[in-house]
């Protein structure tokens, strides 16, 4: 039984958010619920549980406040908020997903099953953040680009993102400048190496460019640049535990 408390300043989001786990998630228990999150401050500390819902918008203290408060942390974070602006914040404090408010049933079986997954094998994204160990742009070497006619060398960390056309390949770098390679998106990819996620079929990015993470209408984030950059669905959760770092 995966034991859960939830901490919102809306009664009815309170009501609705347990009829959900009722309703699609038999194994998880509500064991409290809290409006008031300088009381669930003290009931966290003392029932230790597995995960925890948190609104972030709250007027006596906010969700960030109440984590910063707390001296047990061995719990699965879930925010739950009507606004998106908070994602990456959220996930520097290793939320496990960020869930807008109406929560989607989906999306709620979905955090669940990896909670599972994690109370089951302790699996702690140690895999996700191998992808980061040693990614370091001042330090890294230069790459090679083939294009046509003359190989181009740069740095990684001068390459913002790289689109796919096909059996080509276009690379955007920092200062604006585009060139266009004969590989497949997949070769840059292996190429490029750490530092560096594909988060959608057409698209690599690096990731130390991410600016913001949007969750309205769809999922994209925006660049250093100011390029909007779509998320698939299935990428979503790895790309934001990378962010986190």
């Amino acid at each position: 039984m995966i034991k859960s408390i939830i901490v919102d300043d809306e009664y009815n989001a309170i009501k609705n958010l347990k009829w959900e786990i009722d309703q699609f998630c038999k194994d998880v228990q509500v064991i409290e619920a809290f409006t008031n999150p300088v009381e669930a401050i003290s009931a966290i500390n003392y029932l230790k549980p597995d995960c925890v819902f948190l609104d972030i918008e709250m007027p006596e203290m906010d969700g960030f406040e109440m984590l910063a408060s707390l001296h047990y942390r061995d719990f699965d974070l879930i925010i739950t908020s009507a606004y998106d602006n908070y994602a990456i914040k959220a996930f520097r404090q290793h939320a496990m997903d960020y869930l807008l408010k109406p929560i989607d049933s989906d999306d709620l079986k979905e955090v669940l099953d990896r909670i599972r997954s994690n109370k089951k094998h302790n699996i702690l994204g140690a895999e996700l953040k191998n992808m980061l160990d040693d990614w370091n742009p001042k330090k890294m070497t230069k790459v090679a680009l083939p294009l046509l006619g003359k190989t181009l060398f740069v740095f990684k960390g001068n390459i913002l993102y790289c689109k796919s056309d096909g059996s080509y390949c276009e690379v955007v770098f920092n200062d604006g400048k585009k060139e266009v390679m004969s590989k497949k998106l997949k070769e840059m990819e292996e190429l490029l190496g750490k530092g560096f996620f594909r988060l959608h079929n057409s698209y690599l990015i690096r990731l130390d460019a991410v600016k913001e993470y949007v969750n309205h209408q769809g999922y994209y984030v925006v660049l250093e640049d100011g390029s909007t950059i779509p998320v698939s669905r299935s990428k979503k959760q790895q790309l934001l535990q990378l962010l986190n770092g």
